[in-house]
């Protein structure tokens, strides 16, 4: 069982994992400024970046063996997770083309943790209890309210799709969570962080090619910006989060997460 302090720290760290995701928002419109990158190519850039720079943080803390044992030992959920992971940042960058930033970020931010709340309420035969519903509408309603005023209220084209989107990508979000919270409790933060991370770069990649290009760019802003969202927005962004994951439960997290749209709306503001 772990300690109070060692939760609260796991919280702490799940935390600094939303605010950067809330960095990369910033950094992800700053590259179509200076290349013609489409959404899908940024996310397969994103995630590749971010297995490279995993694998030799593996290489060099020799966790590589750790790695290959978790893929053979837990091929399902781990394959699962990394897949999962991948789809909802690509249904998210999705939904925002299709209906806009505000829409997209409310629904798929909340939908996690209303389906993890109910998971949770059906796992163990029981009601939300007051703190937990008090809590959830507190975030909802904070996140409706931080993403009205950052001034991003247009809609896309295609609501409807992107709306369908975002739910998907929250859905998928919880569900990556949910699992990986067993597999956080079970496997060093990097060596499942890496093992999640390779997996997903695999099934995004090809997509993101079947997707149309152009695929590269020689722009030094935007190669630095996409090395940016693959190291730090990714790469260490979710070993923080898997490293919290192993003190914090799976529906907490998606709450303290939540810390993503406050940091999105403080950065847009500053720069």
């Amino acid at each position: 069982m772990p300690t109070p302090l060692r939760q609260r720290a796991g919280l702490l760290q799940i935390c600094l994992a939303g605010v950067l995701w809330g960095t990369g928002g910033l950094a992800f419109h700053v590259i179509p400024e200076h290349a013609p990158l489409s959404a899908m190519t940024i996310s397969g850039y994103r995630t590749t970046i971010a297995a490279v720079v995993l694998l030799v943080a593996c290489a060099l803390m020799r966790q590589l063996g750790g790695v290959r044992r978790l893929l053979a030992e837990r091929p399902l959920p781990t394959v699962f997770v990394g897949l999962a992971t991948a789809s909802y940042q690509a249904l998210y960058f999705a939904s925002v083309v299709w209906v806009g930033v505000t829409v997209s970020t409310v629904v798929s931010l909340g939908v996690a943790p209303l389906a993890l709340t109910v998971r949770d309420a059906v796992r163990h035969h029981r009601r939300p209890d007051l703190v937990e519903v008090l809590t959830i509408v507190a975030a909802l309603t904070g996140l409706v309210l931080v993403s009205g005023s950052a001034g991003l209220g247009q809609t896309g084209p295609h609501p409807t799709l992107g709306v369908l989107a975002a739910v998907a990508s929250g859905s998928a979000y919880a569900v990556a969570t949910a699992v990986g919270e067993p597999l956080a409790r079970s496997t060093e933060p990097l060596v499942l962080t890496t093992a999640a991370t390779v997996v997903g770069a695999c099934g995004l990649v090809p997509v993101a090619l079947l997707a149309g290009g152009p695929f590269t760019t020689t722009d030094p802003v935007a190669l630095v910006t996409l090395f940016y969202l693959g190291a730090l927005t990714f790469a260490l962004a979710y070993a923080l989060l898997y490293s919290g994951l192993r003190t914090t439960s799976s529906s907490s997290a998606v709450v303290a997460t939540l810390c993503e749209p406050v940091t999105a709306a403080v950065a847009a503001a500053v720069f």
